[in-house]
């Protein structure tokens, strides 16, 4: 095979590995989809009552926003994964195999996306339960999951930077706390952004997680004309900015992740 066909082979086999501890540890994918439960119930019972989003329910306005919260906080999987390998000592068990460098990233990111389709799975059907639905083709809600999962994916490869930076798994959840917190909630994710102080809004107009769950909200056709999109071009195009993201963040930290990790393999 070529060098291509070699890294996605033995990514295959990684990723296969991760997913195995689902079978080993069933107490972690249990914590998975209960997660997305507890989001979806906290959100729309204790804050939909205190929030007013003009011409729509605020369920049916929120969900977008926890569907971006929670792929977001799944890649967080990837960084505390890495960060234990690596205390563990996997890592130079990896390094000692006819192994590309790049398949033991490769395939952790790829099994996390396996995580953040059954919480999306379990999320959309708390929804549909609580109010939530879906008012476009199949095509353009399928195209909605698939915007979510892309940047959950590209988000991801963040997560490993963190993870091969951080001394201990303890430290990732911290770290990774740090970012998407301000992330998630200076956005439109759970508030219209009109609502913010101006230098927070500004700021809001711009963030990627605006983009995917502004994104997220057309392709499902969750919005209304009574509550129209900011006329910013971040917002008026959010799909492509969406993409944008998902390219950049790809293109700039899987190349870092790789850097690290053989860094890290060759102490």
């Amino acid at each position: 095979m070529t060098n291509l066909g070699w890294m996605a082979a033995d990514g295959i086999a990684v990723a296969q590995r991760n997913l195995i501890k689902i079978k080993r540890v069933p107490e972690l994918l249990v914590w998975v989809l209960i997660s997305p439960i507890m989001f979806v119930l906290l959100f729309a019972y204790v804050f939909g009552g205190a929030i007013d989003v003009p011409g729509i329910d605020y369920r049916e306005f929120l969900m977008a926003g926890i569907f971006a919260q929670t792929v977001v906080f799944g890649a967080t999987f990837t960084g505390a994964g890495l960060a234990e390998d690596m205390q563990k000592g996997i890592i130079d068990r990896f390094r000692s195999l006819p192994m590309t460098r790049s398949a033991v990233l490769i395939g952790r990111t790829s099994s996390d996306v396996v995580y953040n389709v059954l919480s999306i799975a379990i999320m959309a059907l708390t929804g549909l339960v609580v109010g939530w639905g879906i008012h476009t083709s199949v095509i353009e809600a399928a195209a909605g999951f698939g915007l979510l999962l892309l940047f959950a994916y590209a988000f991801s490869w963040v997560m490993a930077t963190v993870g091969l930076m951080v001394p201990s798994p303890e430290v990732i959840n911290n770290a990774s706390f740090m970012v998407i917190m301000p992330l998630t909630f200076i956005s439109n994710a759970f508030v219209p952004i009109e609502s913010l102080p101006t230098p927070l809004r500004i700021f809001a107009e711009w963030n990627p997680m605006s983009a995917v769950t502004q994104a997220a909200r057309n392709l499902f056709g969750n919005t209304s004309p009574l509550a129209p999109v900011p006329d910013v071009w971040s917002l008026q195009n959010a799909e492509l900015y969406t993409l944008i993201w998902v390219v950049v963040l790809v293109a700039v930290f899987a190349p870092i992740s790789v850097r690290l990790y053989k860094r890290a393999a060759t102490k």
